[in-house]
């Protein structure tokens, strides 16, 4: 369908302010919390990542949709986005890897979305107002009637969304090569890259439901634990962060990102909080404290761990251990990693905000996944 012959369509957010474009995927209505994404690249892999679940998406880089969409790079098993926005679709895909084009998915996985707009001024207001709801239609074309809608639609604050995104059923990534470590992996909306990064290791990653018991992850007698990326708030995760604490207790050596960074922070016994528009892209500067080595990184995250402001240069005594803050946001400070050491100072668990396995985005943090594997190593 050509951009001159696409419905109108409507975007409002939840403090009135409106942009109308064109539709781009699946016609019909949509609501969600309007965040962007700073990426030039890697649009499959975001759309895909679960992360993004009950999120509308606004991309920043102005032509999207040019290398269609393929049957390798997707990081999950659908399009999560509650919504789509960008400024000038591809007419037409150009690569050897496409299959389809991405207004083909975006329209087959129901995702409703919006084109022709001015995505740099809606990232703009984004920035200085913060993330928000918002709501886009092709059959709507009143903004108030729209608006309402928006204002009616649940928040991201409070919402326990991992259950809706994890795996129904456990599976098996195995290792590449010869095995040399077992990591049981809770699903909280895992990316495909990530238990292949560790089976680049010689890890067989068992991926486990969100649900799972302590003493199921127990049985498996892993070597290590791992907890994956995911949406909504960590605050009203109580299973997950009861299950780490456990597996803490129980000594295992751990390894978190993104969504398990919270419920890591959460477990050693601090707060999180919402950040005011979320740090999403693959072109965020993280320094990592131990080595004083900045790295680009690749984030999605709207929420962060609460750090007493009197001790980012210092540690903290837990239940478990002494924390500290081992990866920092140099944009804003945000805490970007946590570390976990014994009275000896040796580190047993530690994570991270950000996404080492780089589907999409820079590969300076695949350390992380070596730094793992020496970690379960050390406790053998």
């Amino acid at each position: 369908m050509s951009s001159g012959t696409r419905p109108a369509a409507l975007l409002v957010l939840e403090d009135g302010r409106v942009f109308r474009g064109q539709a781009y995927g699946a016609e019909g209505e949509t609501f969600g919390e309007a965040v962007f994404a700073t990426g030039m690249t890697g649009y499959q892999e975001t759309l895909t990542d679960p992360s993004y679940h009950r999120q509308v998406v606004i991309q920043t880089a102005p032509h999207i949709g040019n290398t269609g969409v393929n049957d390798e790079d997707p990081e999950s098993r659908r399009i999560w986005v509650a919504g789509y926005v960008v400024r000038d679709p591809a007419r037409r895909p150009s690569n050897w890897r496409a299959r389809r084009s991405l207004d083909d998915d975006l329209r087959a996985d129901g995702v409703v979305g919006i084109s022709g707009i001015d995505t740099r001024a809606l990232t703009r207001h984004l920035r200085e107002r913060g993330a928000m709801r918002v709501g886009i239609s092709t059959v709507e074309s009143d903004p108030d009637a729209l608006r309402e809608r928006v204002l009616a639609s649940p928040s991201m604050v409070g919402a326990a969304l991992v259950d809706e995104v994890t795996t129904p059923d456990a599976y098996v990534v195995p290792a590449l090569g010869e095995k040399r470590f077992t990591v049981a992996a809770i699903d909280l909306g895992i990316k495909a890259m990530t238990p292949h990064r560790m089976a680049e290791r010689g890890i067989e990653v068992h991926v486990l439901p969100s649900t799972t018991t302590l003493e199921e992850v127990l049985a498996l007698d892993p070597d290590g634990v791992f907890m994956s990326n995911g949406p909504g708030d960590p605050e009203p995760l109580r299973h997950a962060v009861g299950v780490l604490q456990g597996v803490l207790r129980a000594g295992k050596p751990f390894f978190g990102i993104c969504l398990g960074n919270q419920v890591f922070g959460r477990a050693l016994g601090f707060g999180t909080y919402k950040l005011p528009y979320g740090h999403r892209g693959i072109n965020q500067p993280v320094q990592d404290r131990l080595t004083g080595k900045v790295e680009v990184t690749a984030h999605n995250h709207g929420f962060a761990v609460q750090w007493p402001a009197d001790r980012l240069d210092g540690a903290v005594e837990t239940e478990f251990g002494r924390a500290e803050v081992s990866h920092v946001c140099l944009n804003d400070n945000v805490v970007e990693g946590l570390s976990l050491s014994d009275e000896s100072g040796t580190v047993k668990a530690f994570s991270v905000q950000y996404h080492p396995e780089a589907a999409a985005g820079p590969h300076d943090a695949s350390y992380l996944f070596d730094r793992f594997a020496d970690l379960m190593g050390g406790e053998r």
